[in-house]
């Protein structure tokens, strides 16, 4: 469990994920949190880094989830995220990004997180650039990629 000022963030257990999957109303979020516990399940020894992530107020109320899709031999992981349109616009998705990110990056081999996201998502553009991420000049398949590389002391 991660908590911030206002947020709890944990990774999903897979009965959790499976009761979560279940409830969804639209095909391809089903069908891409379906490829998650997937993940999950074909990889156990590294769950946190397939799982969804759930965000939740402090009150418990759930406002949105996370996810990364693996992590790659080189350290690399990609990150994703969604918001609830009713708890938009309070800095929920930079607080939770942040916090994940810094998790990501105590992690052994962690040197770089990713992300995309659709050229028109102006908002979504904000969260990373608040959180600390910059363009790449590369499109991937959902759009503009932006980094965040881990600091590294020297010396």
């Amino acid at each position: 469990m991660i908590e911030t000022n206002r947020l709890k963030i944990y990774a999903a257990s897979q009965e959790e994920m499976e009761t979560f999957i279940a409830s969804q109303s639209v095909d391809a979020l089903k069908e891409a949190y379906s490829e998650m516990l997937d993940g999950c399940l074909s990889h156990p020894e590294q769950w946190e880094w397939y799982a969804i992530w759930m965000i939740e107020l402090k009150d418990g109320t759930h406002i949105g989830e996370l996810c990364f899709k693996g992590i790659t031999s080189d350290g690399s992981a990609e990150i994703g995220y969604g918001i609830a349109a009713e708890s938009q616009g309070h800095g929920y998705a930079t607080e939770a990004v942040s916090a994940l990110v810094d998790w990501a990056f105590k992690q052994p081999g962690t040197i770089c997180v990713t992300a995309e996201t659709e050229e028109s998502n102006a908002a979504s553009q904000r969260v990373l650039s608040k959180a600390g991420f910059t363009p790449t000049g590369e499109i991937g398949e959902e759009g503009p990629r932006y980094e965040i590389k881990k600091h590294i002391d020297c010396c």
